[in-house]
């Protein structure tokens, strides 16, 4: 029953497809929700990927990836999207006021500008990268770190993660990393799973740094920018 919790919640955070609404953070299922997060992020991969591989006779490459991006931006909610755009607006004041930006309802100049360059950026990376099969697995391992920086990093909040927190066990981190792998092996794409931690690592030790811990903005800087490095190994790959 946990499970079956865990997994709705997980989805309903995680995507605005309204199969579940489930949004009660009842004690006891908060750690299976964060142990589920992989595997939404790996079922929402795999729509679009249907979606693409469903369109494809009926619609040139470059705007069927245009079709691809938007539907991606709109099943998120682009709710990670949000904390990347909050995160850039922290980076741009002292350390005593990044706190306090980045929990501004309004988003700032920096915070737009640079969120218009990186979506320019992830588009193209969408598009020339060509992988649209590999999409669950990108999708996969960027919600994997939220689970893992979750686990292993300090949460200076109240929020969510707060609870799921209290609740996440190394068991939950295990089964949701042994599933990753397995599923990033089945796809051939192993080589993700190095950049994708590499990203977690980096950005949780610069924002554990410069804020004393992570918050739910910095996980949503985390997938956004996993996803993008994701993608330009996957360009480099078919260069080289």
């Amino acid at each position: 029953m946990r499970l079956a919790q865990g997994f709705a919640l997980a989805f309903s955070m995680l995507s605005i497809i309204p199969f579940f609404k489930v949004h009660n953070f009842f004690k006891g299922i908060n750690a299976y929700s964060a142990m589920f997060y992989p595997l939404v992020g790996f079922l929402l991969g795999l729509l679009l990927f249907g979606v693409h591989a469903l369109l494809s006779p009926y619609f040139p490459p470059i705007h069927l990836g245009i079709i691809i991006f938007v539907l991606w931006m709109i099943i998120t909610g682009a709710l990670h999207l949000d904390g990347f755009s909050d995160s850039v607006d922290g980076l741009f004041v002292t350390k005593e006021r990044a706190l306090e930006v980045m929990k501004d309802a309004h988003v700032g100049g920096m915070g737009m500008s640079f969120t218009v360059v990186f979506l320019l950026f992830k588009l193209s990376s969408l598009l020339y990268a060509d992988a649209y099969y590999l999409l669950p697995v990108i999708l996969m391992f960027s919600r994997l770190n939220a689970t893992l920086s979750i686990y292993f990093f300090d949460y200076i909040s109240k929020g969510v993660s707060s609870l799921i927190k209290e609740e996440l066990e190394l068991k939950h981190i295990a089964i949701a990393s042994l599933y990753s792998f397995v599923i990033a092996y089945l796809f051939s794409a192993t080589s993700l799973i190095f950049i994708s931690l590499l990203i977690m690592l980096l950005t949780a030790r610069f924002f554990t740094k410069r804020l004393g811990g992570l918050n739910g903005d910095v996980y949503g800087f985390m997938i956004e920018v996993s996803e993008l490095a994701m993608l330009n190994l996957l360009i480099i790959e078919n260069f080289s």
